[in-house]
């Protein structure tokens, strides 16, 4: 497939989602096209990233000044530790509103970059290299940026829209299987959200995606980022429509913040747990049928998973995930907001249920 470009317009900034293969080479035409100058440059690099493509981004990023700052990305470095470091290379280099941040990681360093970069003098330049499929299908696009604290994940952030993202599907090449799992949560996400001739797509090719079958997988990643652009258009700062994106999510941050962000459950694992957890407590209310609960939850068998939820959690653990799941952002009353599904293409977003459905509920994945 050739290149993709998906253009982007939200009420606080215009840009473009570039998707294709051995597309990095290009970074400085493609800066140079859409008018994104700069001269200095601090380059955020997710440790986890091979040197190999570490070397690659350099090699081919034109800029007066380049300053590396490899970052070790994780759950726990995602704080305001790690935002204040880059602010002090930025002050110390003398940066300036029109220099530019770029983000080449995943998520957790598209999250901190974005985030420094809406904070330093209340804006800079960012352009958002994402080199895993999660970051690809999800984080990268839509300008959601934060850090984590005590009370949980995402606590603390802004809305911040790239000023271009580029998505080179050869980044993917690098990946082991368990980051492939991850970024694949996202994009079933996207297809419950969209259509069930998006969900069967899936259903049929889930082996080619799971390979990163050049042509499949560039496809998967276009339509996930093409249902993110018709929403984040039309609602950027998450105040109605945008919550469909959080379906499974409450469950997801909840765990990964009872583990305290352990290398026990990434982020995709608990996005599928967690959507498991949507489409039966779906089922058991009556808002999904049986016949489509059982589609999905085979699609989601199929999907190989390190753990079970019982492997991973025990019953004791089930007061701590009810208090993260208190804590959730969308929450606006004391009982807890889930985001459910109806159908295949229709999504509940305001669904209030109280701690005891949820601490029954989740006690029966125990027996």
């Amino acid at each position: 497939m050739k290149r993709t470009e998906l253009k982007i317009n939200t009420k606080t900034k215009k840009y473009s989602v570039i998707v294709g293969s051995n597309i990095l080479k290009n970074f400085n035409k493609i800066c140079s096209k859409k008018k994104i100058i700069f001269e200095k440059s601090l380059i955020i690099i997710d440790k986890n990233v091979p040197n190999l493509l570490k070397k690659k981004l350099i090699n081919n990023l034109k800029s007066k000044k380049k300053i590396l700052y490899i970052f070790n990305a994780n759950e726990k470095n995602k704080n305001f530790k790690s935002i204040r470091t880059i602010h002090q290379i930025l002050f110390k280099n003398k940066f300036n509103r029109e220099d530019c941040i770029i983000s080449f990681g995943g998520g957790i360093t598209g999250d901190v970059a974005g985030f420094a970069s809406s904070t330093f003098k209340r804006g800079l330049k960012f352009i958002n290299i994402p080199t895993t499929l999660l970051a690809q299908v999800d984080s990268s696009i839509g300008g959601k940026t934060g850090i984590n604290n005590e009370y949980g994940k995402n606590q603390i952030g802004s809305f911040y829209q790239p000023d271009l993202v580029i998505s080179d599907t050869d980044l993917l090449c690098s990946l082991p299987y368990r980051e492939i799992i991850c970024g694949y949560a996202e994009i079933l996400k996207s297809s419950l959200i969209y259509n069930k001739k998006s969900f069967e797509y899936l259903d049929k090719n889930l082996k080619s995606i799971l390979n990163l079958k050049s042509s499949i997988i560039q496809k998967a990643i276009i339509n996930s980022c093409n249902l993110k652009k018709k929403i984040i258009i039309k609602d950027e700062k998450e105040e109605n429509l945008r919550k469909v994106l959080n379906l499974g999510h409450t469950f997801a941050h909840a765990y990964e913040a009872t583990l305290g962000y352990s290398k026990k459950l990434n982020h995709g694992e608990a996005v599928i747990l967690g959507i498991k957890n949507a489409i039966r407590y779906s089922m058991q209310i009556k808002l999904l049928s049986k016949k489509n609960y059982t589609l999905i939850n085979n699609h989601l068998y199929k999907i190989k998973m390190k753990h079970k939820f019982n492997q991973i959690f025990n019953v004791q653990d089930l007061n701590k995930i009810l208090k993260f799941m208190k804590l959730d952002k969308k929450n606006r009353s004391d009982k807890v907001n889930l985001i459910l599904i109806k159908n295949f293409g229709q999504i509940e977003t305001n669904y209030q249920t109280n701690c005891n459905n949820i601490k029954k509920f989740l006690y029966e994945e125990f027996n």
